[in-house]
């Protein structure tokens, strides 16, 4: 589970990469805008701090 919460923040990182390299250029990558990567990226950070917490408490 502790691989997949760092897979997780991984794709977070990516996708706001993604997302400010968008921005900067005033460009759509794959047919996604800025906004659409920094969504990606707060939904799968948050994804991965539940994912932590429930496992935290499992312990």
């Amino acid at each position: 589970m502790r691989t997949f919460m760092w897979v997780l923040i991984g794709l977070s990182a990516l996708g706001f990469i993604l997302a400010v390299i968008s921005a900067l250029f005033n460009i759509s990558v794959w047919g996604v805008s800025a906004e659409g990567f920094s969504r990606a990226c707060t939904n799968l950070a948050l994804i991965a701090i539940a994912v932590h917490l429930v496992v935290k408490e499992n312990r």
